[in-house]
């Protein structure tokens, strides 16, 4: 691996989380929501932060690694990173329902909404972007699940099925109509009763898809 790789897989994927670091992540944010991906240029992006461009690449180095960065920390935070993925007996439910409800909300948080606006609107002119929302996205979120639905199928809590399709199926059913609606920004925002029929939809319809299969009743 040479020089350059070893530098830009350090700023990428550990970050430090220092005061700067911060300030740089809020600035590129808050840029690229509001002109775009394309319009944004690191220079743009030194000035709004408040720092040298020295120090900018110091952390990044480049614009598609910064926005990478920027989907992972906001995947982190997401349901697949904030919720506590329980393993016991009876867990089950109630791990799904938190689940639901706090990537609903990361779904539906203005920034996020935004963010998801800017990839849509630039990634045929550049790939990197899209390849970047993917794989620290979806793609991330839907391997941490499909691990810990795995191992529920494993202990007999759920019927056995490809986990990566479970974990897919699972998050389609929480993208309704609620979150068209605000990706499009046509009504009101979704109130808080229905942002959780749709999580509790979810985690029921699931739930009845995939029931252990039954245990065959010996004969005796």
């Amino acid at each position: 691996m040479s020089q350059t790789q070893t530098s830009e897989q350090g700023t990428q994927d550990r970050p430090d989380g220092s005061p700067k670091q911060r300030d740089i992540a809020e600035a590129a944010t808050r840029l690229f929501i509001s002109q775009g991906y394309a319009s944004v240029s690191m220079d743009a992006i030194a000035r709004a932060a408040g720092v040298s461009k020295a120090t900018l690449y110091a952390y990044f180095a480049s614009k598609d690694r910064l926005f990478a960065s920027l989907v992972g920390e906001a995947c982190s935070r997401s349901g697949f990173g904030s919720v506590e993925l329980m393993e016991g007996e009876g867990e089950l439910r109630a791990t799904l329902a938190a689940l639901a409800s706090r990537t609903l909300h990361f779904l539906l948080d203005e920034t996020s909404l935004a963010i998801y606006r800017v990839v849509m609107a630039e990634a045929a002119r550049f790939p990197e972007l899209g390849r970047a929302f993917y794989e620290r996205g979806a793609a991330k979120s839907r391997r941490n699940l499909a691990l810990w639905l795995e191992r529920q199928m494993e202990a007999g809590r759920l019927r056995r099925r490809d986990p990566l399709l479970a974990a897919e199926q699972f998050t389609g059913l929480l993208r309704t109509h609620v979150h068209m609606r605000a990706l499009l920004g046509v009504g009101p925002p979704p109130t808080e009763e229905e942002i959780e029929a749709v999580a509790a939809g979810a985690v029921e319809t699931f739930l009845r898809a995939y029931a252990p299969d039954p245990v065959p009743v010996s004969e005796g």
